[in-house]
């Protein structure tokens, strides 16, 4: 019996982030400390099968002529089970259970719906697997950017301008809600309420834009968010890590900051991903240290607004008249060059150190109610 931790990488999904799963689940299988866990790799195809992909394949994942990875359509599914010795991931071969591994941990690297959203964690708590990151509520709340906002204003945090309206709203109300973001300040940014990398968001600058917008956020979410766009603010980012053993639960990252060459200013899906000059990452950001700490307390309170566990990677906007936050993501961009990762390794943790890290406090955690 290997006295490893045995650990399951999840990725791929069924969201449109699908591909940068995929880019993030080869970063940390090159990073993870293979003398210390025993890692399997469960891919989840476009279609929602689940398959388990040998490492290997894994490995390979990249870019390709300006196209992210799949996980490839399997012959054999994959099942999770519940046995006597914890949890199991095997695949079926006709009526026969075969490639059977025991799973001590998972760690999930999927984004967006089915998978970030609190679905694939109440899976986890139903079969008392411990796993990496933020519970049901937390990653729920962390992916609706409706109910994320209603969480910061409770918690008193500063949150800017916004509306958003359900699929309801918009078919049987949709003047209301016109005239409603109609009173922001433009520019607005159309947003897919419960979706990530930027994908579906529209920025648009006068009311007659709007209606298109709204029909093209909603490929991609019925629920949409409207929020007042800034002109000039910087936009700053802080990685916060959970720490138990420390008096505020967490510990905040140096800043870092996103300069868009746009000149919208807009840090899309195409910025994020492909253009290599589509933005600048400054870590650490330069701020001066009233700033930095401002913003790293808004941060800390930000962790615990949603009540998130493990990682959440905070998002502001600096304007002359302060700092506002723009939103949590409990399961950030992670590949090895991706901001949250990168500000740790400017704060003096390599990235496997981190990685070793989210086990170690998946691993620390009750699995039940905590």
């Amino acid at each position: 019996m290997s006295e490893r931790t045995r650990v399951a990488l999840i990725f791929g999904g069924q969201s449109s982030e699908h591909g940068i799963s995929c880019l993030t689940a080869a970063s940390v299988l090159k990073a993870i400390d293979k003398d210390r866990y025993d890692v399997h790799g469960v891919g989840i195809t476009r279609t929602g099968r689940w398959t388990q992909v040998p490492l290997n394949v894994i490995e390979g994942y990249r870019i390709v002529d300006g196209e992210a990875p799949e996980v490839a359509e399997p012959e054999q599914d994959a099942v999770w089970m519940v046995g006597e010795d914890g949890c199991e991931v095997a695949t079926r071969s006709g009526e026969q259970l075969v490639d059977i591994h025991g799973i001590d941990v998972a760690f999930a690297l999927l984004h967006g719906p089915f998978g970030e959203d609190g679905t694939l964690q109440g899976m986890f708590e139903m079969m008392g697997i411990r796993y990496v990151g933020s519970g049901v509520t937390a990653s729920a709340v962390g992916m609706d950017k409706h109910f994320m906002k209603v969480a910061f204003e409770a918690a008193g945090l500063p949150v800017w301008p916004y509306v958003t309206a359900s699929a309801h709203r918009l078919k049987h109300h949709r003047r209301a809600v016109v005239d409603e973001v109609n009173r922001l300040e433009y520019p607005l940014f159309v947003k897919p309420a419960r979706g990530g990398s930027s994908i579906g968001i529209v920025r648009i600058t006068e009311p007659a834009q709007l209606d298109a917008a709204i029909d093209e956020a909603q490929r991609f979410d019925p629920k949409l968010v409207f929020e007042q766009g800034f002109v000039g603010a910087r936009e700053l980012e802080v990685a916060v890590l959970g720490d138990p053993d420390h008096p505020d639960g967490c510990r905040a990252s140096v800043l870092g900051e996103i300069r868009v060459s746009a000149e919208d200013g807009f840090y899309d899906y195409e910025a994020k991903y492909f253009d290599e000059d589509g933005a600048a990452l400054d870590a650490p950001a330069q701020v001066d240290d009233e700033l930095a700490a401002q913003i790293s307390e808004l941060a800390k309170r930000a962790f615990h607004a949603v009540d998130a566990e493990g990682l959440v990677r905070a998002d502001f906007f600096v304007t002359d008249e302060g700092a506002w936050i723009n939103e949590v993501n409990t399961m950030p961009g992670f590949t090895e060059i991706s901001m949250y990762p990168t500000l740790w390794q400017e704060s003096g943790m390599t990235y496997p150190e981190l990685v070793g890290r989210l086990i170690d406090l998946a691993m620390a955690r009750p699995v039940g109610l905590r």
